[in-house]
């Protein structure tokens, strides 16, 4: 249709005008009103607030006044004050915080609550090389005595941090858990379980060596190389490459030394593995000694062969030097290394210091780490392994059967 709304199809008779405006008005009315109303419901649909603050007030008349009621006596009025607000339970509050905690006897509330602490971090040692204290070789970095007298024993040698209720002259025991680096998994369970003061030795051999030997220094672990050494084996299979042998020259045990002793840096003593047959020849562990002891070094004699001569070199070179007094976990039944982790205390009691060595397995770890912790308890003060090494031999090493 193209006549004007109400005008009758024919007609030649126009409406008023004023009937015009009004209908013109309306319909414009009802229309802007329906899309009002299709905003509003959309915006009450997707955003309940329309974008604008919004609030609901129930208005109703309020009650006639309740008459006054008596004052509180002073008692009644502190027994007021002094209940407590309604909170929540025990259990939402400790949620809410985010603090882990353990009820002896696993009750709930009001039984004494004990906050799960995790382990003090231990001291982290600085991170090596200390490049004043290497040098480049054939096969690597090299330790050296540093220009300004420097020992790499004395720059990465752990802290001694006893126990401040620890008597002055207390025992000392060192611990020395070694074969880290041949197996990733038992690697860092050694570095995170065993206490920062025991050091850990690291075989040549293991994948990542250095990740895992700087790994343990940022535990607070000192570290040692253990070098391989012809043992009294009946067996042709040497313990891996670069093993130091009696058949061999003193320029090849020296080259192979050189090898093992760039596998990774920042340790602070050399540690024989194995080794029975190579110790107790002085000529052929002599200059492997003096290597050694020249490089700002110490040696430790793992204490597993009653005939090395290896700490009665040392003591001639006046250089840093202890043997192990105890063998932990030469049997590796659990009673054996109780009854050898006691004779390792009664040591360290009688002669003022004691050394133990164990390798990294698993149930040695766990039960090393269990004993160690409650050393200080027992008025004994955990140290690392530098703190017991001396020019001359110690009095526990001598007075070991």
């Amino acid at each position: 249709m193209d006549e004007p709304l109400g005008v009758v199809s024919g007609s030649t008779a126009a409406p008023p005008a004023r009937r015009r405006r009004v209908t013109g008005r309306a319909l414009a009315g009802v229309v802007a009103l329906a899309a009002a109303i299709g905003l509003i419901a959309l915006a009450r649909r997707d955003y309940p607030l329309g974008g604008e603050p919004f609030a609901v007030a129930k208005v109703e008349v309020a009650p006639a006044p309740a008459p006054p009621r008596p004052a509180p006596s002073d008692a009644s009025a502190s027994a007021q004050e002094a209940t407590p607000p309604l909170i929540a339970s025990a259990d939402q509050v400790e949620a809410a915080s985010g603090v882990k905690v353990t009820r002896v006897g696993g009750g709930g509330p009001p039984n004494a609550l004990i906050i799960d602490v995790q382990r003090a971090p231990a001291v982290r040692l600085e991170a090596a090389p200390d490049p004043r204290l290497v040098e480049k070789a054939r096969y690597g970095l090299l330790p050296r005595v540093g220009a300004d007298g420097t020992r790499p024993l004395e720059a990465y040698a752990g802290p001694i941090v006893p126990d401040p209720k620890l008597k002055a002259g207390s025992p000392r025991i060192a611990l020395m858990v070694g074969g880290l680096g041949l197996n990733a998994e038992g690697t860092r369970s050694a570095i995170a379980n065993l206490p920062g003061a025991v050091t850990l030795g690291f075989a040549p051999y293991g994948a990542a060596i250095e990740e895992r030997a700087a790994e343990a220094r940022e535990a607070g672990h000192e570290t040692a190389l253990q070098a391989p050494m012809e043992d009294f084996s009946d067996s042709a299979d040497d313990p891996g490459p670069h093993t130091l042998k009696t058949s061999a020259s003193d320029a090849d045990n020296l080259d192979s030394l050189r090898w093992l002793m760039s596998r990774f840096t920042g340790y602070v003593a050399v540690v024989n593995y194995l080794g029975g047959k190579f110790t107790a020849e002085r000529r052929e562990i002599s200059p492997v000694v003096r290597e050694i002891a020249a490089r700002g070094l110490g040696y430790l004699d793992d204490g597993s062969s009653p005939r090395s001569v290896a700490q009665d070199v040392a003591a001639t070179l006046a250089m840093p030097s202890a043997r192990a007094d105890v063998v932990i976990d030469a049997n590796a039944a659990p009673e054996a290394v109780d009854a050898a982790l006691a004779r390792l205390l009664d040591l360290a009691r009688e002669h003022g210091s004691a050394i133990g060595v164990a390798t990294a397995s698993p149930s040695s770890v766990e039960r090393l780490a269990r004993w160690a912790n409650a050393l200080e308890s027992q008025g004994v003060a955990l140290v690392p392994l530098s703190a017991l090494m001396s020019a001359t031999p110690n009095a526990s090493a001598q007075s070991k059967p």
